[in-house]
């Protein structure tokens, strides 16, 4: 394995304690550039470049789009952009959410293991949902090292969990001990993990680093397929559309499950993992029933309004009353169905 010079991490809730850490734990020396992706609200004031600078040694900033790449440096992505690498310098694109998030883990990592092949270490840690999982798959696809926080000591642990579920990770690791596995890497210290194995998804806990075995024979990076790369004109011809609908702009969906990695992806750019898709699909239906519930609720109140003012005709204001019941009685129905599909979501996440 080449020494590695880039190293992409990801997080989310619960993300800020443990990129302190990560800062405070690295050396001055780092010969190699970290890129950080941290969901924040799009309209949010992000001090993650000040906060990681006086953390630890390194100086953190945010990137800035075409500027080149310095070893030793931290580069955080700023709110609302989505981060990538080119192999020369960094870019900052508006391009469509991916995974409903902009800046997106999955986004950076795939970027960066496109441009640097076997010469990148990706980090997933503390947060919720599962960005990062296929792009830290990527990484592995392309010769790189996976690194997840250990579960158990995340804050939230969707984020790691999920990476574990996709992903064979090198090491899986306290957030304390990863600082000094980064510099070991980076310095060619260790070149591959010793004999391991692949820690469970619930209950793990080791003292320390738990590395895991690598394939030994991966395939040359050159010749690996590019998984997450957006869909080509081509491919998003009108025949082929998978018959679903982008939450996010209604348009077709593409699904492509030709490569490694599943993906969704419509036309203007919108992409999805398929958990990722599943849960905006979910969000826009518990919406659409809401917004069905609130219509139906509505209506019931306006019958009973103008059943008030008929207090002349008793036949035309009981008429108004029983639709105003029947109304209001769907809507106590949707209440309740929508209250079971959530709950049937719930139980099926947590089984």
């Amino acid at each position: 394995m080449q020494r590695p010079e880039v190293i992409v991490v990801g997080a989310s809730a619960g993300g800020v304690e443990a990129l302190v850490e990560l800062a405070r734990g690295l050396p001055a020396d780092l010969p190699a550039a970290v890129f950080i992706v941290l969901h924040l609200p799009v309209d949010a004031r992000s001090m993650l470049p000040t906060i990681l600078t006086r953390a630890g040694p390194l100086p953190a900033q945010h990137a800035v789009d075409g500027a080149p790449i310095h070893p030793g440096t931290i580069y955080i992505a700023p709110p609302n952009r989505h981060l990538m690498l080119d192999g020369s310098a960094m870019r900052l694109t508006i391009a469509p959410r991916v995974n409903g998030v902009r800046p997106s883990i999955d986004v950076l990592f795939r970027s960066a293991a496109r441009a640097f092949s076997s010469r990148v270490v990706g980090v997933v840690l503390s947060g919720t949902h599962n960005d990062g999982a296929l792009g830290l798959e990527v990484v592995k696809l392309r010769g790189g090292v996976a690194v997840v926080q250990d579960p158990e000591e995340a804050r939230f642990a969707g984020m790691p969990l999920s990476a574990l579920k996709r992903v064979q990770a090198d090491y899986v690791a306290p957030v304390a001990e990863i600082p000094a596995l980064l510099t070991s890497l980076t310095w060619g210290d260790t070149a591959s993990p010793s004999e391991g194995r692949q820690p469970a998804l619930a209950g793990h806990r080791e003292e320390g680093i738990a590395p895991v075995d690598r394939d030994p024979t991966p395939t040359p990076p050159d010749t690996q397929p590019s998984p997450l790369d957006p869909l080509s004109a081509e491919e998003k011809v009108p025949d082929a559309a998978s018959g679903l609908t982008c939450p996010n702009c209604h348009g077709s969906l593409w699904e492509l499950t030709d490569g490694p990695l599943p993906r969704i992806e419509c036309r203007v750019g919108h992409a999805f993992s398929v958990d990722a898709f599943l849960g905006q699909q979910a969000i826009a239906l518990e919406e659409a029933i809401w917004s069905a519930i609130n219509a139906l609720e509505e209506r019931s109140s306006t019958l009973r309004r103008f059943a008030s003012r008929f207090g002349g005709s008793l036949r035309m204001k009981e008429d108004y009353e029983q639709r105003a019941d029947l109304v209001a009685s769907q809507a106590r129905l949707l209440r309740e169905g929508l209250a079971r599909v959530i709950q049937a979501e719930e139980d099926g996440r947590a089984s």
